[in-house]
């Protein structure tokens, strides 16, 4: 019994000092890597040696960790809202380069550009698109331009007292119908439909009214009234100039003193239904 208790004593004893031991030498091994790092920089720096040794090595595991990487990229990316906007954005601005018009509407877009204020990128495509309308309708570009830039100043979202809306400040409520091509009434702010509606206004105005001058009144809604607040005499002095810039002749370039008239007939008190009344035939 005695003799147990002996042999038991020693394997205790045996036991301690293999556990004391391991403890050394892991104090020793932890005290040894520290020495020779000094310090937990130089311990990184070690891990990040042997990671691209092992990259190195093994290529595909540094594909593996490559494609991991731009796919949280990505995601860190739609997160925080910062990727690029899609190519076909561009696409729907409307804008165009002046220096690829043709030299009349170069120099009625540049002109325009300095009176007005405006980019000449944006009125390009507003001067391109006049013409190309011109064409079709047999109305003058340079008409065009002018009611838009009496009516607007090319601002695409005007809006007048009495609701006529876009660069050609068509009466959407009244002439709804027209959009139903361009998407429905909110295409009343897109340049280029308003544009085309406000054409096709103009159009059916001249016709009525069977002169130039006659339609421009009805466009403005002064038809049954004695005068139209100078709007007919307004756009065809600005035609005129346009026409001599087209031409290529010298108009100096002065500013509006006042805002754009945006229906001036909207200034008289009677004019307001005259307007409605008017434009309700179409």
């Amino acid at each position: 019994m005695r003799a147990s208790l002996v042999k038991e004593g020693k394997a205790v004893s045996a036991s301690k000092k293999i556990s004391q031991g391991l403890r050394t030498f892991a104090s020793d091994v932890s005290n040894g890597l520290f020495e020779i790092t000094h310090n937990g920089f130089a311990m990184l720096g070690l891990v990040v040696v042997f990671l691209a040794v092992v990259l190195t090595v093994r290529p595909e595991i540094r594909e593996l960790g490559e494609t991991q990487l731009m796919t949280w990229l990505q995601e860190r990316h739609i997160s925080l809202g910062t990727l690029e906007a899609p190519p076909e954005m561009a696409d729907r601005a409307t804008a165009a380069d002046p220096r690829e018009l043709p030299k009349q509407q170069a120099n009625v877009a540049y002109w325009l550009s300095k009176k007005y204020r405006v980019a000449p990128e944006p009125l390009s495509a507003l001067v391109a698109e006049a013409y190309d309308l011109g064409s079709r309708t047999k109305l003058d570009p340079t008409l065009i331009l002018a009611i838009m830039a009496i009516e607007s100043g090319f601002n695409p979202f005007a809006q007048s007292a009495m609701g006529a809306q876009g660069l050609m400040q068509v009466m959407t409520k009244i002439h709804g119908d027209k959009y139903d091509n361009f998407g429905g009434h909110f295409a009343a702010f897109d340049p280029v439909a308003n544009l085309r509606v406000g054409v096709k206004v103009l159009q059916e105005c001249i016709a009525r009214a069977g002169s130039l001058e006659g339609g421009l009144r009805y466009y403005v809604g002064a038809a049954n009234l004695e005068g139209d607040s100078g709007y007919t005499g307004k756009v065809l002095a600005e035609h005129a100039r346009l026409q001599s810039v087209a031409a290529g002749k010298p108009v100096p370039v002065t500013a509006p003193a006042t805002p754009p008239a945006m229906n001036t007939a909207d200034d008289n008190p009677a004019a307001p239904l005259e307007k409605v009344a008017a434009l309700l035939t179409f």
